[in-house]
């Protein structure tokens, strides 16, 4: 059993207490913090590269697209107010604190196909897209808040199945219910996408569209 020497690498007699290049302790207590202290420096630089390495990603994905436009600010910063008034604190956290809105896709999002979206959610980077739909087809701040609950629960790191569970689950708490909603595409857009996700939402034949959130 050799001794190889950690500083210059040297391979060393068994018998020997110090490298005969560099004159470093082969072992004991010294060899043993030396060895702890090689490792200590390559975790810190494997965390280190890890964190740039990250970080790089989540700006080539923030900077590769448009921010949002003043008009299309309040229209977003209107429906997290109208969604804190109803009592969504922490989806209001995420989407007001640490959710970057983009107007159109970054290089990522524009690389895989998609169906078209009102929406779209970067995560863990937590980049929000917004595309032109979501200013143009839902009725009020009502159904945009509707539509920015669902990517909270992203931001959250929750799936689709999830998402679309929560947003139908709290339309009453929302004010987005059939009786005041009956005639909007969004909502029965949003139905027929729940519907396909959590199909055991909708098995109570007693309920209008077998809705078993609805309340009669």
């Amino acid at each position: 059993m050799k001794k190889k020497c950690s500083e210059c690498k040297l391979v060393n007699y068994p018998t020997a207490a110090v490298c005969a290049r560099c004159g470093g302790h082969l072992d004991g207590p010294y060899g043993a913090e030396r060895k702890r202290s090689t490792y200590l420096r390559r975790v810190v630089v494997f965390v280190m590269v890890f964190a740039a390495a990250v970080t790089g990603f989540y700006f080539s994905l923030a900077l590769s697209a448009k921010p949002l436009d003043l008009d299309q600010r309040r229209s977003i910063n209107a429906a997290i107010d109208l969604l804190e008034s109803k009592g969504f604190t922490r989806e209001v956290f995420l989407l007001r604190r640490l959710a970057a809105y983009r107007s159109e896709d970054n290089w990522l999002n524009a690389s895989v196909e998609k169906e078209n979206a009102f929406a779209a959610t970067n995560f863990p980077f937590e980049i929000v897209t917004i595309y032109p739909d979501f200013f143009r087809y839902p009725a009020d701040d009502v159904e945009r808040a509707a539509i920015l609950l669902h990517e909270a629960k992203h931001l959250e790191g929750a799936d689709e199945k999830t998402a679309y569970e929560f947003v139908w689950r709290s339309r009453e708490k929302l004010g987005w219910t059939t009786a005041g909603y009956r005639h909007s595409e969004i909502l029965t857009q949003v139905r027929n996408q729940t519907r396909e996700a959590v199909p055991g939402l909708f098995v109570c034949d007693i309920n209008p569209f077998g809705d078993c959130t609805e309340r009669r």
